[in-house]
Formats: structure tokens, C-alpha cells, sequence
């Protein structure tokens, strides 16, 4: 039986169907040597707050034009931390899992690291940490070319998922609770965290 393996780029409290393709595959990739590109998932990530859905984004330190992923640097110029946090509080405060989840989460938002892919790979650790899924994991450490995506059948899903566009996997989550469902309805292509603060160890089973 062939084995499947995915090809993700580093997200910043990726999008829940990122995570449920993770959780599908046998093997994951995730890419760290392609060019950081501003407004991605790389940096970003969408939550839901009482004002409607809220993009949090992490400040870069602008090295070139083309940096490579691994190398980019996180600014502190700005309190963002503060923010993200102040966010997340806000919006999921009421939330059934919160609570349980948070002192997890805090430690990035107390503590400061250098680089992006470090963020996001500690994130990441304490997501699928929370939601018991063990999975192979690798990161690159050169670029992997469409010749090799080819010739090892890698399901390439880099460029799948974009905060600018829906994306048709998103349809494939079944709707779950959302602390301001009364307001907006069901609301798609938020964060793993949405998931995880509203329905706990339960989310594994939307994914």
C-alpha cells in the first residue's frame, strides 16, 4: 500500500484544513527553504472575535528581496505579542477549552524566539501535542523542486492554502460550535485554534 506524503509550507497557527491534511498523511514535509512571500499563512492566521473574523500577523525584519524561509527573523519593534495574545483572550475566553489550553499557548507570547519557522514549529509541536496526533514530520533543508515532488509522488500542497482565497478543503470540515455562531453563523478557514478552544479533545474528530 503506497504511503502518502504531503508537502506543507510553515504556517503560523495554520488554518484547520492545513492541519487536517497533516493528520491525513502518512508522511509531512514541511518546506523551509522556498521564499518567504508577505500576506501567507506563513505569518498569518484568522480567528474569530466578537467584531467578526481578525487576521493576526507576525512583523518580519526585511532582509532582501528574496529571503529564504528558514532565515527569516521575527520583529519586536511592535508588541504584537501583546496583541495576538490580548486577541485570543478576548475572543476565546468564553470558550469551553480555553481555559484548559491556554498556559500551553501563553509561552509564546511571554517568551521571544528569533526566527519565524522556530515560532512556528513550536506552535506546531503544542497543536498536534493537544489534539494527540503523531505524525513524521521532517523539514527540509534545501528546496524541493516540482521534479522531485514528481518522482517521489509527493503531494505538493505548498501553494494550496492562501488567507486571500477559499480553499475547497475547507468545504470538508463539518461545521462544529463557535462561541459567536448566534452572530455570524458558522464561519470557515479559521485557525486550529478555533477548533481546538471550541471543541477540545473533540476536534480531532473534524479533522
Amino acid at each position: 500500500m503506497n504511503k502518502k506524503t504531503v508537502l506543507l509550507q510553515s504556517s503560523y497557527l495554520p488554518p484547520i484544513a492545513w492541519v487536517s491534511e497533516l493528520k491525513r498523511a502518512d508522511k509531512v514535509i514541511i518546506e523551509c527553504c522556498d521564499h518567504y512571500q508577505k500576506q501567507t499563512y506563513r505569518t498569518r492566521s484568522k480567528i474569530l472575535t466578537g467584531q467578526g473574523v481578525m487576521d493576526l500577523g507576525v512583523p518580519v525584519l526585511k532582509t532582501g528581496d528574496k529571503m529564504v524561509m528558514k532565515d527569516v527573523e521575527i520583529s519586536y519593534k511592535e508588541d504584537w505579542q501583546h496583541l495576538h495574545w490580548r486577541a485570543l483572550e478576548s475572543s476565546y475566553g468564553s470558550s469551553p477549552f480555553f481555559e484548559y489550553y491556554q498556559d500551553d499557548f501563553i509561552r509564546f507570547y511571554e517568551g521571544k524566539v528569533d526566527k519565524l519557522l522556530t515560532l512556528n514549529r513550536g506552535l506546531l509541536d503544542v497543536i498536534l501535542e493537544e489534539l494527540d496526533i503523531k505524525k513524521e514530520i521532517t523539514y527540509t533543508d534545501e528546496y524541493i523542486s516540482s521534479d522531485i515532488v514528481e518522482r517521489e509522488g509527493i503531494t505538493d500542497l505548498r501553494e494550496v492554502f492562501s488567507p486571500k482565497r477559499e480553499n475547497e478543503r475547507e468545504l470538508l470540515i463539518k461545521p462544529y460550535y463557535q462561541v459567536f455562531a448566534e452572530k455570524y453563523g458558522y464561519v470557515k478557514g479559521l485557525s486550529i485554534v478555533d477548533l481546538l478552544f471550541n471543541m477540545g479533545p473533540e476536534s480531532v474528530l473534524y479533522l
